[in-house]
């Protein structure tokens, strides 16, 4: 009887918002504190700014739940890809369009994840042997203004309007 009123205490508490107390504890203050500092990343920040890997870059500019995002690769002698489009953000999975090409990245806040395998219309967007399959790429800049200037080999805009 014991266990099953322990369950239900357990369970009955799932799902809710946290009470004032803890909402208003000094972890709380202390961890709203350093997102404003900029210490610890807001992780409900919009996803905006410039990453990079090598000659990788990803630009993402927006301000919504929805923004724009453009990809560069570019390994030389004809082996590079290009490609502009959306991404929808909901926590750590970003969902990724680039026209038909569509696929699930991942965020940790500082790093851009694509999988290891991209949908057979991505190979479209890219030249030679290149690829945007297990593209990474870290941080460089939360500049909206920064992101904005990335452009393919070729000079075309990727995140600007």
């Amino acid at each position: 009887m014991k266990r099953v009123l322990l369950l239900a205490l357990v369970l009955g508490g799932c799902g809710r918002e946290p009470t004032t107390a803890v909402a208003d504890s000094a972890g709380a203050r202390l961890e709203a504190a350093a997102e404003t500092a900029g210490i610890v990343p807001d992780p409900k920040a919009p996803l905006q700014g410039s990453w990079a890997r090598d000659t990788d870059r990803v630009c993402v500019v927006g301000t919504a739940k929805t923004a724009r995002i453009g990809v560069s690769v570019d390994y030389g002698e004809d082996q590079a890809c290009a490609a502009s489009g959306t991404v929808e953000r909901a926590g750590d999975a970003l969902k990724l369009a680039f026209g038909a090409c569509k696929f699930d990245a991942r965020f940790d806040g500082d790093r851009i994840v694509f999988p290891a395998e991209v949908p057979e219309a991505c190979e479209s967007l890219c030249t030679g042997r290149a690829s945007l399959a297990a593209l990474t790429v870290d941080r460089l800049s939360e500049s909206r203004s920064e992101a904005a200037t990335l452009r393919s080999t070729t000079g075309k805009l990727l995140c600007g309007n």
